[in-house]
């Protein structure tokens, strides 16, 4: 689907495109504009995708700096037979996230949490002289001995949460929060999870005017 072959024009698809940055639902956008539902889902598939892909490119370099590292879970019986690290008996999508201080965030369904699964990741996304911030899960047990000097804990099982000189992974924490707030909206969003996780990254920490903006360029490179 391209915008220039829709049957609605410039003015219906810029409402559209403001209802979307604004995150209104596409059944809420259709009865607010008078556009048929299965039109506004089509452009809100259609802007889903182009974000994906955006944000799938974003991270092709090793990021460098202060880096938060976390995992959350996504639920529930999303993902059977995947026990999450708070003990066995619930089943959730494990999601891996990695903040980049003063920068973005990327995150990657994974499996599991295991430490062969993370490690993979975090070589191939970051580099060694980074400053890494994570909680004390076993995950991320041995950084140190594959080149991460300088990996700093958090031990949340003693109810700690950041310590001095900046340990702490409020970063990441704050983005798990706002996603899964956002996607509640959608009723936990079971179809096309990783499109509105990648949504997500996208969305956090920019106004509407913003989103908006980089909406209208990636857009206009599918033209």
């Amino acid at each position: 689907m391209k915008l220039t072959r829709a049957k609605i024009s410039q003015y219906q698809i810029k409402k559209i495109i403001k209802h979307f940055c604004v995150d209104i639902e596409a059944s809420k956008t259709a009865y607010l504009l008078g556009i048929n539902r299965n039109t506004v889902n089509q452009y809100y598939g259609l802007f889903r995708q182009v974000i994906y892909r955006q944000q799938i490119n974003e991270l092709k370099q090793l990021v460098k700096g202060e880096i938060e590292l976390d995992e959350s879970y996504f639920g529930p019986n999303w993902t059977k037979g995947i026990s999450t690290k708070r003990g066995r008996g619930t089943h959730r999508q494990p999601v891996f996230g990695i903040f980049e201080r003063k920068g973005k965030v990327f995150t990657e369904i994974v499996p599991d949490c295991k430490r062969k699964t993370l490690r993979a990741i975090i070589l191939g996304k970051i580099h060694p002289r980074s400053i890494i911030y994570s909680d004390g899960w076993r995950g991320y047990d041995g950084l140190v001995d594959v080149g991460y000097d300088k990996h700093f804990r958090i031990k949340h099982h003693k109810n700690e949460f950041t310590k001095r000189k900046g340990v702490h992974i409020n970063g990441i924490e704050s983005f798990w929060s706002f996603t899964k707030r956002r996607l509640r909206k959608f009723n936990g969003v079971k179809m096309n999870f990783d499109l509105h996780l990648k949504e997500s990254e996208w969305r956090w920490n920019k106004t509407v005017k913003e989103l908006e903006n980089e909406l209208w360029q990636m857009l206009k490179l599918i033209k």
